[in-house]
């Protein structure tokens, strides 16, 4: 399955799998794309994000660690 920048959640799980030793909430938004487009799975548009897209990825990731 492939990800979009609309699959908030499922990216975040990604993320924590590859980053469990992160606090999102010190994770500058310039390196939290950059995370996002090195994932394997993610496919889409690098324009198609702004910062809204960044910020619902870093509370799903917040979420999910509490």
């Amino acid at each position: 399955m492939t990800l979009r920048w609309i699959d908030s959640l499922e990216i975040a799980l990604d993320l924590i799998e590859l980053h469990p030793e992160v606090d999102p909430l010190k994770l500058h938004f310039t390196e939290l794309r950059t995370w996002v487009l090195a994932l394997e799975r993610f496919d889409d548009d690098p324009e198609h994000c702004g910062e809204r897209v960044l910020e619902a990825i870093q509370l799903a990731w917040i979420a999910e660690q509490d």
